[in-house]
């Protein structure tokens, strides 16, 4: 079946796995929806589909006003997009405050090699791409905030709520009065909502997060996960509340500076993985030979705030329990964390470069490691989290666990994992036929254990 034949039959049957993978335009309105839109359905004829909510604004559209395409999930998994171009997108979405020329070095290509790749692949140049990711964020911030249009124009990357008003009634025919619904209030507790894709299997995340969390710093219950965090040497806090008729979660925000808070929602997207390419990661999960009722539907990536607190969970997790790993991170940030009142925040690693650790009683060739590689990140917080394996005590299991779980790639394969090992040996697996989606096999024989 063509993907236009599956757009088609995701368009008529309003199917919810497939919100946010593509987007219909209305040619007699002008107006472009989500497949779940519950708007009375146009004639195929009149309609054009678009992979990306950027690409049919670039052809005139203006995103429609019940369905709100800018609150759809994302999805990065276009065809025929290179690796390059997805992380480039990724980048334009959560750092608005880069330049072009910072996003092209940090992919290590040329300036003007992104410019024409981005061009080609996606249809329209970064900083259009840029410039609509901002609109539609201004528009979600305007819909489901309670944030000022000044702060809002701020948070988004735009200088002004005045720029934000021209940009949008260029670009959308709205203005921000337009789409306020809420009054809006000056204190920073910002409350949105973050829509998956379906089925999101909760549970699975809920206690593989519960058995892991560092207590005062983290917090689940039946329906919930929140966490104070540390973010650019700001500090915050967040609460996301699952809602499985709404197919998303409502989010509280709290933090100081509001420019911030494009990364921050990036971040919790990623921690939770609501952008999972639910139907496509099945697939490959049967294809290696997980039988179908064995299958976590909607099996997610539980992620780790940032690559040093799931450094340090990884070294104090070594040859142990996930129980007695807890025990060491909750006494290490108790010990060690910044706290006021009931905050508590992960230890930064200047202070746990500057501890002994005599207070945790583990090998002292392991407290070494862990106190050598919080001194190198303290140095090296932005370098490539392959290169911790120059550092003695880190090796590829380390490696792998953060790149699953706190960088959330989609094809990390665990296979050093003890508890991966043991599993082999009880099912017949074929970890290449998962490909490129590895991790969630991974995460998947994890829940089977």
């Amino acid at each position: 079946m063509s993907n236009l034949n599956i757009y088609q039959q995701a368009r008529l049957s309003r199917d919810p796995r497939f919100d946010g993978q593509f987007f219909i335009a209305v040619k007699t309105t002008h107006i472009f929806c989500r497949s779940i839109c519950p708007a009375n359905l146009p004639l195929e004829k009149n309609v054009e589909y678009f992979l990306l909510a950027q690409q049919a604004m670039q052809h005139g559209y203006r995103p429609c006003l019940r369905c709100r395409p800018d609150s759809a999930p994302k999805s990065y998994a276009w065809q025929g997009v290179s690796t390059t171009v997805m992380r480039a997108s990724q980048l334009l979405h959560s750092h608005l405050e880069l330049t072009i020329g910072d996003i092209a070095e940090k992919l290590g290509i040329g300036e003007r090699y992104f410019r024409h790749l981005f061009k080609s692949q996606i249809g329209l140049s970064p900083k259009q791409y840029q410039l609509y990711d901002q609109i539609l964020l201004a528009k979600k911030l305007l819909h489901h905030s309670n944030l000022s249009v000044e702060h809002i124009a701020q948070s988004c990357g735009f200088n002004s709520a005045r720029r934000l008003q021209l940009q949008m009634k260029k670009q959308c025919n709205l203005t921000p009065s337009q789409l306020r619904k809420k009054p809006p209030r000056i204190e920073q507790n910002i409350q949105l909502s973050m829509s998956f894709r379906p089925p999101y299997d909760w549970r699975q995340v809920r206690d593989f997060l519960a058995l892991r969390a560092i207590e005062r710093i983290e917090l689940v219950t039946s329906d919930s996960y929140a966490r104070f965090f540390t973010f650019e040497n700001e500090k915050g806090w967040f609460k996301a509340t699952y809602d499985e008729s709404k197919r998303q979660f409502q989010l509280q925000i709290k933090l100081n500076t509001i420019t911030l808070l494009p990364k921050i929602i990036a971040n919790i997207e990623r921690q939770l993985d609501v952008n999972a390419d639910a139907i496509n990661i099945e697939k490959s999960l049967l294809a290696s030979g997980i039988r179908s009722e064995q299958v976590n539907r909607g099996i997610r990536i539980p992620g780790i705030w940032n690559t040093f607190e799931a450094g340090c969970r990884a070294i104090l997790g070594q040859q142990i329990s996930v129980k007695a790993a807890i025990k060491l991170l909750t006494l290490l940030s108790h010990t060690l964390g910044d706290s006021s009142d009931d905050a508590l925040y992960f230890p930064s690693s200047e202070r746990i470069a500057a501890s002994d650790l005599a207070f945790l009683k583990i090998p002292a060739s392991r407290r070494a490691t862990l106190r050598n590689f919080a001194n190198w990140y303290s140095y090296n917080p932005n370098a490539d989290v392959g290169e911790w394996l120059k550092l003695k005590g880190i090796g590829p299991w380390t490696i792998a666990y953060v790149q699953l779980r706190a960088l959330s790639m989609p094809d990390v394969w665990l296979n050093t994992d003890l508890v991966i090992k043991n599993q082999l040996k009880k099912y017949s697996i074929s970890a290449e036929a998962a490909r490129p989606w590895r991790s969630y096999l991974t995460l998947q024989l994890w829940t089977l254990a």
